[in-house]
């Protein structure tokens, strides 16, 4: 088909969809880098107005790879409900934008449409919303899940315990969790990022952060998010685990940059659901962020909120309890500053939630970003808007493990307070029983985390 327009005068023609689809993307450093990138915010508006006459059915025949050169895109077109698929291959994305912002379509209905996508048809519909479409859209669906408690229920926020410590020291893990339960967080999961990967350090905090779990009752879940396989030896060695996590891609060869392949994650999920303690079934955790294709140049050529997308179809594959962005992570390589890890936040929040995936967001930046805390409390604040799942906890904001600035302890109660959400119900009613909080809001005992210590 015909990729054209002409805007004031001036004709824009795209060669093919690969083409077209990066440039109707929102400005990103990223396709900057990659040489994907509109030229001009002319072209970039022409493409996006030839974009909203596509049909769907052509982005289901234009994979950003191939479907027998890679597995990403075989799980993906694979999971499609053809029956669903039939009912709106002939939409053109722009109709499918108007449809999703429709007063009258629920989340409901998007849950189910949901099923008849592949992720270019996501991305490309992403494409062509504001800022505020998105979190609009977004807002509409809800995507719950239950491993040791649920997540995601309407007028809820959760928040990941991440007590992460440069030396991996168990005591200093365990004084920070203490902290993080004391404001409310780890409801969403007592995660931590090792510096050590090996088994003995991972089963060694997998059984420290159970203990923790086990000796306060806590209605929540513990990860230490190692490479998968130091994962999976943990649980056919008996530790206790949680969720499993691993951080992945939108590609086959961008996967394989991570060590692991679909059939590794496979055999995870079923390790997960034999050997994981809580009661699921959601026993999954994923991670992603939008530029880990290009840095492993296995972008293929495509635009990285298109291998982002890919990467929430792989995920559903799983049935996760949790899945987020690390949005600003990567660095200004990628999203250069403030408006571009906003815009990208934003973006996956939403095509997360559009696959049907529980979706939370690490709303965070590096110190040599264009960035700052309260332009990442800005993005907190519009994604909690649009019904984000969970955010992280970390001491203070400032991750003294990953060296990066992300959300705090402290903001998660505050964004509930804001917006009148409570913690997951399991865990309120913990915290309610042990008396730091009450009828939704933080007693005068929150806060200190010397109350764990009494016992």
């Amino acid at each position: 088909m015909l990729l054209r327009t002409k805007l004031h005068g001036k004709s824009y023609e795209f060669p093919d969809i690969r083409t077209l689809m990066g440039k109707a993307n929102e400005e990103k450093s990223g396709d900057r880098l990659a040489g994907v990138a509109a030229e001009t915010a002319a072209e970039r508006v022409a493409a996006r107005v030839v974009l909203a006459e596509v049909p769907l059915w052509v982005l289901r025949e234009t994979p950003a790879v191939p479907y027998d050169q890679d597995e990403v895109t075989r799980v993906i077109h694979d999971a499609l409900n053809e029956r669903i698929y039939g009912e709106i291959k002939d939409w053109t994305v722009g109709q499918l934008r108007e449809w999703i912002l429709a007063d009258t379509t629920t989340g409901e209905m998007i849950r189910r449409i949901s099923n008849g996508l592949t992720a270019e048809m996501i991305s490309a519909v992403t494409k062509l919303m504001s800022n505020l479409d998105l979190m609009y859209g977004a807002s509409k669906i809800r995507v719950s899940a239950h491993c040791n408690n649920t997540i995601g229920l309407p007028g809820r926020l959760a928040s990941r315990n991440q007590p992460n410590h440069p030396t991996d020291s168990p005591e200093g893990i365990r004084a920070e969790i203490y902290e993080g339960l004391s404001y409310g967080s780890g409801d969403s999961v007592i995660g931590i990022n090792p510096v050590d990967d090996s088994y003995s350090s991972v089963a060694r905090l997998l059984d420290m952060t159970y203990d923790v779990i086990q000796t306060w009752e806590i209605p929540t879940q513990n990860c230490i998010l190692a490479h998968v396989t130091t994962q999976m030896k943990c649980m056919e060695s008996g530790s206790p685990v949680g969720l499993v996590f691993q951080s992945i891609a939108g590609s086959q060869k961008g996967n394989e940059s991570f060590g692991i392949s679909v059939g590794m994650l496979d055999e995870a999920y079923a390790l997960a659901r034999k050997h994981c303690f809580p009661t699921g079934p959601n026993y999954m955790y994923f991670e992603t962020g939008q530029g880990s294709e290009l840095s492993a140049d296995a972008h293929h050529g495509w635009d990285q909120l298109t291998m982002e997308a890919r990467c929430y179809g792989l995920a559903k594959r799983y049935h996760p309890f949790q899945v987020n962005t690390v949005v600003g992570f990567i660095g200004p390589e990628y999203l250069y500053d403030a408006r571009q890890i906003q815009r990208a936040g934003l973006e996956d929040h939403f095509m997360g939630k559009l696959t049907g995936v529980p979706m939370g967001v690490d709303a965070c930046y590096t110190n040599h970003a264009r960035a700052d805390q309260n332009a990442i409390e800005n993005l907190a604040v519009m994604l909690t808007a649009a019904g984000c799942n969970y955010f992280m906890g970390v001491p203070m904001g400032d991750d003294a493990m990953l060296s990066y600035q992300c959300t705090s302890y402290h903001d998660a109660p505050t964004l509930r307070q804001l917006f009148k959400l409570r913690p997951a119900p399991e865990f309120e009613a913990w915290m309610e029983a042990l008396g730091l909080m009450k009828d939704g809001v933080l007693t005068e005992k929150a806060g200190d985390p010397s109350f764990f210590l009494a016992r």
